[in-house]
């Protein structure tokens, strides 16, 4: 498909946080802020999008990084790129969930460039980060004109590249809660080219384990690419919950999971196919967490 050049816009620079929503209240509905542009930009050369105004956030500090709180868990910047989180030590060893999933993300360049919160405000389907997020239980902080709202990232998304953030609103943070004991989380994805392509099918888990009983206390299980938004797939849950992990019933779950899935059928796979797919990688997924609990 050809892609066109981009569109006269004016650009602006922001340096803090007042100042970025200071020009998008200035500028509204003409104006689009952004950090890496992976997404936004390929958007306005195709002609989706045509915004006016681009506000760049690069350079707002108190937006990056990633720190750790050992009462509540740890606080990603929103504008902390894929690659930072990719090659964070504790994002691995405490949240292996979401390090699966900016490993196997686009390309190293576009993981150097692109940030969570470009990610999750995309607001597309088959958006990686979103899933396991979801299974970690993470919540994002928004900053707008009338003050800060959190939610849920389950809540986060309306539809296809449609979201609850506001027009005169920015993400920014990613708020995952500190992982409990004996609990941990994994990420598969089907794709069709190895860490270059969108998934056809995106299947997060995560479970906590009694310790004494060892049977799943806690399980979530979350789906990307099959559905308008990320999903939760209750049905799975509650197929783990007081039961002891095993190959049968992470098959069990799997089939729970697939029937909550109603994807579409489109250029890079059937609806037949993704479904069955989600069977697959939701089973995998429990014994990949499992496996890591043990």
């Amino acid at each position: 498909m050809f892609i066109k050049r981009l569109p006269r816009f004016e650009y602006h620079v922001s340096t803090s946080l007042s100042d970025a929503l200071r020009l998008l209240a200035e500028y509204g509905e003409n104006a689009r802020v952004f950090a890496g542009g992976t997404d936004l930009l390929v958007s306005m050369k195709k002609r989706e999008t045509l915004p006016k105004h681009l506000i760049n956030l690069k350079g707002i500090a108190d937006l990056k990084g990633i720190y750790d709180d050992e009462e509540k868990g740890i606080r990603i910047g929103a504008l902390t790129t894929l690659e930072e989180i990719e090659h964070s030590r504790m994002i691995r060893e405490k949240f292996g969930a979401l390090w699966d999933a900016v490993s196997v993300m686009a390309s190293p360049q576009v993981r150097s460039l692109g940030t969570i919160g470009g990610n999750l405000c995309s607001a597309v389907p088959s958006a990686d980060t979103a899933p396991p997020l979801i299974a970690l239980g993470a919540s994002v902080k928004m900053v707008g004109g009338h003050g800060e709202r959190s939610v849920a990232v389950e809540n986060f998304f309306k539809g296809p590249k449609e979201s609850i953030l506001q027009k005169n609103e920015i993400l920014t943070q990613v708020l995952i809660p500190k992982p409990l004991e004996k609990s941990s989380g994994a990420y598969l994805k089907l794709m069709r080219s190895n860490a270059t392509d969108l998934a056809l099918v995106g299947v997060a888990a995560y479970l906590r384990l009694d310790p004494k009983k060892r049977v799943c206390s806690e399980a979530r299980i979350a789906l990307g690419a099959v559905a308008p938004t990320p999903i939760r797939a209750m049905e799975a849950e509650k197929v783990l919950i007081n039961k002891k992990i095993g190959e049968e019933l992470a098959e069990e779950a799997g089939s729970a999971a697939s029937t909550v899935c109603h994807p579409i059928s489109d250029i890079r796979s059937s609806l037949e196919y993704r479904c069955s797919m989600v069977e697959v990688l939701t089973k995998r997924a429990v014994m990949e967490t499992f496996r890591r609990i043990a």
